[in-house]
């Protein structure tokens, strides 16, 4: 693959998350978040079974995102117990 066909699968990711998911700073729903995750996971997968090549901004995304979920399930888990 070529880096100009990297670069525009990078453009169109970008875009894309930019059309379709939240900021992970303005969620504050932890269903939210995690439909954000699975779809996140489910593009990754597909970009890495079409292309063979998964843009670096969807792994941090599905990071952030991971860790907004997993700061949520902590704080809900605190005021439970």
């Amino acid at each position: 693959m070529s880096e100009f066909e990297k670069k525009r699968i990078d453009r169109e990711f970008q875009i894309f998350t930019s059309r379709n998911f939240e900021s992970p700073k303005r969620c504050k729903n932890l269903d939210q978040i995690r439909f954000y995750v699975q779809e996140l996971s489910t593009l990754v997968e597909d970009f890495k079974r079409r292309f063979n090549y998964v843009p670096d901004s969807a792994y941090n995304l599905l990071t952030q995102y991971n860790t907004l979920q997993n700061q949520l399930v902590f704080a809900n888990f605190k005021n439970s117990y």
